[in-house]
């Protein structure tokens, strides 16, 4: 049996364009549209021989943003600059910038819909 990795995640938004702007403003990405009739999403870009999951931003009648789920992490190289990227699109700083010993530092925000992220850096 292969060791268990996550390789996918899903983040639940009532807007799905205020949250694609959202996360392209606070990230360096270029978010890709995906979907369906029912549930519409923007693709996290995925690189399958690289490290990390990819997901999406979801839009769907069984998604519904919450502060109480799952925490997702994204990898950044600065925990201060994209904090401030969170507050200037419309999110809330919960956690500043924090060591975690040799593991580097964390932080952790409230997205625009509602949702809780961690972020994290070595530096």
């Amino acid at each position: 049996m292969e060791d268990t990795i996550v390789i996918w995640f899903e983040i639940p938004v009532n807007d799905l364009e205020r949250a694609k702007e959202f996360y392209e403003a606070v990230f360096p990405v270029k978010l890709v549209p995906q979907g369906k009739k029912t549930t519409k999403r923007y693709l996290f870009p995925m690189k399958p021989d690289s490290f990390g999951a990819s997901g999406t931003i979801v839009k769907g009648d069984k998604y519904i943003p919450s502060p109480n789920g799952t925490l997702v992490y994204f990898c950044v190289e600065d925990i201060d600059a994209t904090l401030t990227k969170v507050l200037a699109h419309g999110g809330k700083i919960l956690e500043p910038k924090t060591s975690i010993n040799e593991y580097g530092f964390t932080g952790k925000f409230q997205d625009c819909e509602g949702n809780n992220i961690g972020i994290h850096s070595m530096t």
